[in-house]
């Protein structure tokens, strides 16, 4: 049986890191891959920094959590986040892991991927996919939330409102795409979006962040 999607990237995504080194560029803010591998170990260990993910008020702590990581031994690092949160976390249970970290995983391991050339979107078994789906239903509206127009979400028939308004854009491709067009990737996203032509350009046009 196959590993959970966010352990199979956790696992790909560290051993990028290692065949890259700490300088090669990513998708992410302008990081390096050693400020993305560093922000992903502070999330696994630090879980005071968290709420600063997400709270603009709490960022400085969160990236002052950061920048601790980012002193240390790049290979430590990388191998800290390949063993994964420590005992006592939460996400350390399977299920947990899956909730949490399937995006996280996904998204930042094509970061990394996508700014390489020659990149492909993976071809993800279906279980996979599903996790994906279930994550976009969980935060899409929140992703979505800036759009100026009504937003569909369609994957192989699949929908999801995840902006509500009128006129609305079909935003259509496999679950792993759209969710890199929801984390504000849209430059690096292969989907495709159909409505009124305005509509789009208004999309488009608008910043996304999960």
């Amino acid at each position: 049986m196959p590993l959970p999607l966010a352990r199979r990237d956790r696992l790909a995504l560290c051993d990028l890191f290692d065949e890259l080194g700490p300088d090669a560029p990513t998708l992410d803010q302008g990081w390096s891959t050693a400020d993305l591998a560093a922000h992903l170990v502070a999330r696994d260990r630090r879980p005071d920094s968290v709420p600063g993910l997400v709270v603009p008020a709490l960022a400085g702590w969160s990236e002052h959590v950061r920048r601790g990581f980012l002193r240390r031994p790049y290979t430590d690092v990388v191998e800290s986040l390949r063993t994964g949160p420590p005992k006592w976390s939460p996400l350390r249970r399977p299920r947990a892991d899956r909730a949490g970290n399937t995006h996280e995983f996904f998204v930042h391991y094509e970061d990394v991927r996508r700014c390489r050339d020659g990149w492909e979107p993976r071809q993800l078994d279906p279980e996979a996919n599903a996790d994906i789906w279930r994550v976009l239903r969980w935060f899409g509206r929140r992703a979505f939330r800036p759009s100026p127009v009504g937003v569909v979400l369609n994957s192989g028939g699949q929908t999801f409102q995840a902006h509500p308004g009128t006129p609305a854009v079909v935003v259509s491709g496999p679950p792993g795409e759209l969710l890199l067009y929801a984390f504000g990737r849209q430059d690096h996203a292969r989907v495709d979006l159909d409505g009124d032509s305005a509509a789009v350009e208004a999309l488009a046009a608008t910043t996304l962040s999960w």
